[in-house]
C-alpha cells in the first residue's frame, strides 16, 4: 500500500477540521471485514467512522487519524484555514459560530508524536504545512463563484443533512456559512491538483462537505477519490465536544492546563476508558487489551485511566507538559509539599485559576494574620482573627489555626517563595513573597 501513495492531506483551521488526501490501493473498496493493513488497523480501533465510495476532544481524533497515515509512511499535509476560518463551518452545529484567527497547535502535537511516539523517525512520511489563505487572497467574490460555483447544484447542496438541520433551526443559516461547503470542496480540489490528494479525512459531521469535494473533483478531473471519517467524541449528553458549544478541552495551554487536560481523560466514566484508549493512544490492540486487563483486576488503581491521560498529554503537551500535570496533581489531591514546592508561579495559577494571586514583600516577623489579610482571605477586624482561631484556613496544606503565629520558611513559605492559602474546601489565595 505505501508504494502506491503520493501524498495525504489533512486540512486543519483555527476550529480545526482535518482532512486526509491519499492515494490507496483498491482495498478499500472491500468490507471492513476484507480489509488489511493500515485500514483494517483503523476500523479495529474504531478510529474509522465511514468511508465512500465503497469506501473530533472532537479535533484531537482527526489529528490522530493522521498520524496513523503519517506512521505508516504516507506524506500528509497540515492545512491552515486562514481563509475559511472567516467564515465558519455549520457541520454539526445548531448556531453559527464566530470567526476566528488560525491556529497551528498541529505543529507541536506532530513534533511530540515524532520525538516520543516513534523510535524510528526515518519511516514517518513527509509532513508540509499550507495555508488556503494562499490561493484565496487575490480572488475577488465574482472570480471564485463564476470558477467555482458553477460546478455546484443547489438542490445537492440543499440536501446535506447539516444543512437541512440547520434550516429547521429556530435561528437558520446564513449564506456565509451555507457556502462552506463550496470551499472546503475546493479545498480538496486544489490541494488533489497540487499534491496528487487522493482521501479526505475529518469527522462523522463533516461528510457532506467531504461528498462535495470528492463530487467537484471527479466532475473537473474525471478521477476518483475518497473520504473517511472517525467518530465524533461527544459529552455525556451527546453534545459534540466543539469550542462554539463551551464544553471543549482545548489543546491551547492557554485554554485548558495540562493538569486540567490530564484530568479530564483521568476522570472518564469506567465504560469509556477501553474505546478511548484504542481512539487516543497509539498503543496496540494488544496492549490495550493487557492494560484493561490490569484494570480488571485492581480497579481501585485505575490504572487504565492513568495510561490513557498519560498517553494523550504527552502527545499533546509534550513530556514537561505531562510531569506539569502529575505536579499538579499530587499538589492538589494528595496533600504533597514536595510537588508543590516544584511547582511554578504559572503552573500554580493555571492549577488555581480562579485564585487570586498577589506578590507582597515579606516583613521581619510576618505572621498568618498578617499573610491571610495581605491575601485578602479574611475580613478586617476581630471577625478575621477568629476565623483563623476556628481552624478554617491552611497554609500549604498544613492547618493554621494561630494567627499570632510567625511565618516559618519552608513550611509557610516554600523554596520557590510562593504560599498556598487554603479557606474552607474550594477557596484558594497564592502569595509570591519577596525579601526586603
Amino acid at each position: 500500500m505505501a508504494a502506491s501513495i503520493a501524498r495525504s492531506c489533512c486540512r486543519v483551521h483555527s476550529h480545526v477540521v482535518f482532512r486526509i488526501t491519499t492515494y490507496l490501493k483498491a482495498s478499500l473498496h472491500c468490507s471492513p471485514s476484507r480489509r488489511s493493513g493500515l485500514l483494517s488497523s483503523l476500523y479495529n480501533r474504531g478510529l474509522l467512522k465511514e468511508s465512500f465510495p465503497a469506501l473530533h476532544a472532537g479535533n484531537l481524533l482527526a489529528i490522530i487519524g493522521l498520524l496513523h497515515f503519517r506512521a505508516a509512511g504516507h506524506d500528509i499535509i497540515a492545512l491552515l484555514g486562514g481563509a475559511t476560518a472567516q467564515i465558519g463551518d455549520p457541520s454539526g452545529r445548531s448556531a453559527e459560530r464566530e470567526r476566528l484567527s488560525p491556529a497551528a497547535n498541529s505543529h507541536r502535537i506532530f513534533s511530540h508524536h515524532e520525538l516520543h511516539f516513534c523510535p524510528d523517525s526515518s519511516r514517518l512520511g513527509r509532513l508540509a504545512v499550507l495555508n488556503n489563505r494562499s490561493w484565496y487572497k487575490d480572488w475577488s467574490v465574482l472570480e471564485f463563484f463564476s470558477e467555482v460555483g458553477r460546478s455546484f447544484r443547489m438542490g445537492t447542496m440543499l440536501s446535506r443533512h447539516s444543512v437541512q438541520a440547520r434550516l429547521k433551526g429556530a435561528e437558520g443559516m446564513s449564506f456565509t456559512e451555507f457556502s462552506y461547503q463550496i470551499f472546503q470542496a475546493f479545498d480538496f480540489y486544489r490541494l488533489h491538483q497540487l499534491h496528487g490528494c487522493r482521501i479526505q479525512l475529518g469527522g462523522t459531521d463533516q461528510l457532506g462537505n467531504i461528498m462535495s469535494g470528492h463530487e467537484l473533483i471527479h466532475r473537473k478531473t474525471g478521477e476518483e477519490v475518497y473520504g473517511l471519517t472517525v467518530p465524533l467524541v461527544t459529552t455525556s449528553m451527546g453534545d459534540k465536544l466543539g469550542k462554539t458549544a463551551g464544553n471543549a478541552v482545548w489543546l491551547n495551554r492557554d485554554k485548558t492546563s495540562p493538569f486540567e487536560f490530564y484530568q479530564y481523560f483521568l476522570r472518564l466514566p469506567d465504560n469509556s476508558v477501553e474505546r478511548y484508549l484504542k481512539l487516543f493512544t497509539f498503543l496496540s490492540l494488544a496492549e490495550v487489551e493487557k492494560v484493561m486487563e490490569q484494570q480488571k483486576q485492581d480497579p481501585g488503581k485505575r490504572i487504565a485511566h492513568k495510561r490513557l491521560a498519560a498517553e494523550v498529554t504527552e502527545l499533546v503537551h509534550g513530556k514537561e507538559g505531562l510531569e506539569s500535570a502529575r505536579r499538579c496533581t499530587n499538589a492538589l489531591y494528595h496533600s504533597n509539599i514536595q510537588a508543590l514546592e516544584q511547582m511554578s508561579d504559572t503552573e500554580l495559577q493555571e492549577l488555581f485559576r480562579e485564585a487570586p494571586f498577589h506578590e507582597v514583600f515579606l516583613d521581619p516577623g510576618t505572621t498568618v494574620l498578617d499573610a491571610c489579610r495581605r491575601a485578602q482571605a479574611i475580613p478586617e477586624g476581630p471577625r478575621g482573627y477568629q476565623m483563623i482561631k476556628d481552624g478554617g484556613f491552611w497554609i500549604n496544606h498544613q492547618r493554621a489555626a494561630n494567627p499570632e503565629q510567625v511565618l516559618v520558611l519552608g513550611q509557610h513559605i516554600l523554596s520557590n517563595g510562593l504560599s498556598l492559602i487554603r479557606v474552607g474546601k474550594r477557596n484558594f489565595y497564592i502569595l509570591k513573597w519577596f525579601s526586603m
